[in-house]
């Protein structure tokens, strides 16, 4: 259940830096340099030295980075001269695609220490080790972080190097301060991790509190802490929250774990430059397939649109797909297997950092010494599009402050809690206001940086000047909340007023969106002196291309702003209006014309009824149903009568018995004879053999045996009866008049009708 534990991630987002336009964005993660070291001590069961391989293997095959690099040792303790503490089991492997997979040989080397090789557990030694790893020809630049693989039981007890037996407990507590302060100096953040049943994690925390503070971001989240791994169920995922943390990375789990076959599903946020979505598959017999929010298959090397993918681990227990340029959404993770290995769960998820960029803005732009301003930061992905799920951004921090001429930096407060300055709760725009101080006399400056774990730091700035009493150009922006489609077009209003002598002209452009997604006319306004008035501005979408996989149904909510710059007045800026346009994809013919499709779908429908009410109509005039069928002997005497039933396809059919002695008609399937009602009216007779004969209403048409055919008349009660199931099923025999006598209204019957 062990022996497949994968892949971790590791990863430091790089401290802030100067704020670059969106457009020249490019998905950014560093390397870190790691050691991992493994206790092999006694202490330790053979379960939980299983673990213990497993973690080292799962810290290693799912890193982000392929400039990362680790180094992979055992240890114990030297408790004789032919003894060493430490076992090398893996050298400073740089982990591309090709070092990733030679990790898990490398590790399988680890081993629980047999007697004659020293069985206690010597830390100073290991955090020597890994200090000396992590330090020695590397770039100090790239951070440095030490996983320590132990149940945290320090025994130094049989320990020649740490003096008389009675002074080794004391010494190895002394020699382990000393490593702390080393690993410290050295910028090497330990992480601890327990294992067995009872890790001593005062000793743990002792350990994490040690080493280096200063983490990947200043936040606590990002500090080294000690954690217990309590078993195999629960090794994947307590490992990848630590390592997580430990390189500012952002942990998402999936669906919950499934056996094979089975499809899983795991989120990935639109915040993701880099990511690994890591598969527990606890049999080496399962194989994986990867479904990209859009529903395509993507490839486990290479390139496929805009996104690069690096797999490792195929044939282990545990395999991680490296993505560069995910496309955000829910993936979905296939899981096959063939018969025999499908008893053990599948899980995954997802690790993966990001870059989060804030567009700020002040209102007004160019305020008045003493005048209160609005600023507001808004948080979006490197391509400018607005965030929807807060927890894309959880643990952010927002640092603000204004600066300027004539006064001293003065710090802001921005939330996101729809109080005070802010109109509304978690909506990815922090706000706050600030005076601006009566001594500002020139230029002025509102800055905003962005941290959080996992995403790179943003800092953000938007620049102004102290306005004079009276502004020669002031105005005002009004771009309408829309739901566009790519290639529409959105119109607002500038209302602008130039009470100077001179003419101005203002340049409009929008700013922190990725070129292509937008544009903006007119580029120019030109101002007469004393031009007041009301000018159209159109924000025009780019086609369907420029905004590729992101465009779902859901849409995309663009982050942008436009900008009026007054160019002959110092650049001053007149106007800054954030765009709020949700570009939805362009509908397909049913969302288009569905009302053309309900109105023809009712006109089929209208149509299809009259046709069936019209076949049913021709059935029911071609029916014979009800007709009185009389067999007219040479004499012209009717010597039978018969009142015929429903045919088949409308025809029935009958034959002639007995014509010489008792001559009736009897209904016969596939009789000689068959007759049908004619829409003109009269009927139709049809002889097999012979073809069909009119016989009109008061006509008669000659059979054999000098018998010939007529049609009687029909009464009202004979249609009365037509729907009685026993009607006309039994033939009649016996002669009847020609003309029978009408009956009495006391008898309750009506009077005869001529066949029509």
């Amino acid at each position: 259940m062990l022996g497949g534990a994968a892949a971790l991630i590791s990863l430091l987002a790089p401290a802030a830096h100067d704020p670059v336009p969106a457009a020249a964005s490019k998905p950014a993660f560093t390397s870190v340099n790691y050691a991992v070291a493994v206790d092999e001590s006694a202490s330790l069961a053979p379960d939980d030295m299983k673990a213990e391989k497993a973690a080292a293997a799962r810290i290693a095959v799912g890193d982000v980075s392929s400039a990362s690099h680790v180094t992979v040792f055992g240890f114990a303790a030297a408790e004789s001269g032919d003894q060493r503490a430490v076992d090398p089991v893996c050298p400073r492997t740089t982990l591309d695609a090709a070092g990733r997979d030679s990790i898990g040989g490398c590790v399988g080397k680890l081993h629980g220490r047999k007697k004659d090789e020293g069985t206690g557990t010597d830390f100073p030694s290991a955090i020597r080790q890994g200090v000396h790893e992590l330090s020695s020809g590397t770039d100090p630049s790239v951070p440095r972080v030490l996983f320590l693989l132990t149940d945290g039981q320090m025994d130094v007890t049989g320990s020649p190097q740490y003096g008389d037996p009675a002074h080794r407990k004391d010494e190895g507590e002394r020699q382990l301060d000393l490593e702390l302060k080393n690993a410290r100096a050295q910028g090497v953040q330990i992480w601890p991790l327990g294992f067995g049943p009872d890790p001593d994690k005062a000793q743990l925390d002792r350990m994490a509190a040690g080493g280096y503070q200063k983490g990947c971001v200043e936040l606590p989240s990002a500090l080294p802490t000690a954690d217990k791994i309590s078993g195999a169920k629960d090794l994947g995922a307590k490992l990848e929250k630590v390592f997580a943390a430990a390189h500012c990375l952002r942990y998402q789990p999936g669906s919950s774990p499934q056996l094979p076959p089975a499809t899983m599903e795991v989120g990935i946020s639109p915040l993701a430059t880099v990511g690994s979505i890591v598969v527990d598959k606890s049999d080496p017999k399962v194989t994986i397939t990867y479904i990209d929010p859009n529903g395509h298959q993507v490839p486990t090397s290479g390139s496929y649109r805009k996104s690069h993918f690096e797999l490792a681990g195929a044939g282990d227990t545990v395999e991680a797909l490296k993505i560069v340029d995910p496309v955000p959404g829910v993936w979905q993770v296939k899981a096959e297997a063939p018969e025999g290995h499908r008893s053990l769960p599948v899980g995954v998820s997802v690790l993966w950092q990001g870059e989060l960029r804030g567009a700020i803005t002040m209102d007004p732009p160019s305020p008045q010494a003493g005048q209160k301003a609005t600023v507001t930061m808004r948080l979006q992905t490197r391509e400018g599009y607005q965030i929807k799920d807060p927890r894309d951004y959880a643990g952010l921090r927002v640092r603000s402050e204004l600066t300027g001429d004539g006064f001293a930096a003065v710090p802001l407060r921005l939330t996101d809690d729809g109080k005070g300055p802010d109109p509304t709760a978690s909506d990815g725009s922090f706000t706050g206001s600030v005076t601006i101080p009566h001594s500002a006399n020139g230029a002025l400056k509102v800055s905003g940086t962005l941290t959080a774990s996992g995403l790179s730091a943003d800092t953000r700035s938007e620049s102004g000047l102290v306005a004079p009493d009276v502004l020669p150009v002031s105005g005002t922006l009004r771009l309408p909340a829309a739901d566009a489609h790519p290639g529409d077009e959105v119109t607002g209003t500038l209302n602008v007023h130039n009470t100077g002598k001179t003419p101005h002209t203002l340049r409009l452009s929008v700013a922190d969106l990725q070129p292509g997604l937008v544009s903006v006319t007119p580029a120019e306004i030109e101002l007469t002196p004393h031009d007041s008035g009301t000018k159209t501005v159109t924000v025009r979408l780019g086609p369907a291309d420029a905004f590729g996989d992101r465009l779902d149904d859901d849409g995309l909510k663009l982050g942008g702003t436009v900008t009026a710059v007054d160019t002959t007045d110092h650049e001053r800026t007149v106007v800054r209006a954030p765009l709020s346009v949700t570009v939805t994809p362009e509908p397909g013919i049913w969302d288009a014309y569905w009302w053309a499709f309900l109105i023809g779908a009712a006109v089929i429908a209208a149509v299809v009824a009259v046709v069936l009410a019209w076949l049913r109509q021709r059935r029911g005039r071609l029916d014979p149903y009800g007709l009185v069928l009389q067999l007219v002997s040479e004499d012209g005497d009717v010597v039978a009568t018969h009142p015929a039933g429903h045919g088949h396809k409308q025809w029935y059919e009958f034959a002639v018995v007995e014509p010489h002695r008792s001559p009736r008609i009897e209904r016969r399937n596939h009789g000689r004879y068959a007759i049908q009602r004619s829409p003109e009216g009269g009927a139709w007779l049809r002889e097999r053999g012979a073809g069909r004969t009119r016989l009109t209403a008061h006509g008669t048409v000659p059979l054999a045996d000098g018998l010939s055919l007529s049609l009687g008349e029909e009464t009202r009660s004979t249609k009365s009866r037509r729907n009685h199931p026993t009607w006309g099923s039994r033939p009649r025999t016996g002669r009847t008049p020609t003309t029978p006598t009408a009956a009495t209204e006391d008898d309750g019957t009506s009077t005869y009708e001529s066949y029509r």
